[in-house]
């Protein structure tokens, strides 16, 4: 599932884009708007612009906005940013790869299983964009 702090990020990020036309958004516009904690949507939208999904600017006329279009951003980005990796399994995960504890992948049924399953699950989420969200607003 996805966490609170994704969630919160993606009504972040489509108010954003929504309203990309405005330049910088204000953390207390968007806390407002979306009806998020202001101490919370801070640090979400602090790891966002570590990870170059959005800008900020100081000063009079600033805030947050996205770098890139909407439909340059992919949910993937996002969930990983924010939640870590998609796959249900650390032995199958491509950039959180662990060896799970009294495990031969090789072998390991559920490891084939979980790796079809990240499959699929990336080829959607790499292929939708924040675009894709606010096509079903």
């Amino acid at each position: 599932m996805l966490s609170k702090k994704t969630q919160y990020a993606f009504h972040a990020l489509t108010y954003l884009a929504e309203n990309h036309s405005k330049g910088p958004i204000l953390i207390s516009e968007i806390s407002q708007e979306r009806q998020i904690s202001l101490k919370f949507l801070e640090n979400i939208l602090l790891e966002l612009k570590k990870s170059g999904v959005l800008g900020s600017k100081k000063g009079k006329g600033g805030g947050y906005y996205l770098i890139k279009s909407a439909d340059e951003i992919p949910l993937a980005k996002v969930i990983r940013v924010l939640d870590g990796p998609i796959a249900l399994l650390p032995c199958v995960s491509l950039n959180y790869y662990e060896k799970c504890e009294n495990c031969q992948e090789e072998i390991c049924g559920l490891n084939r299983v979980m790796a079809d399953v990240r499959d699929n699950t990336l080829k959607v989420l790499e292929n939708k964009t924040l675009k894709d969200i606010l096509r079903n607003r």
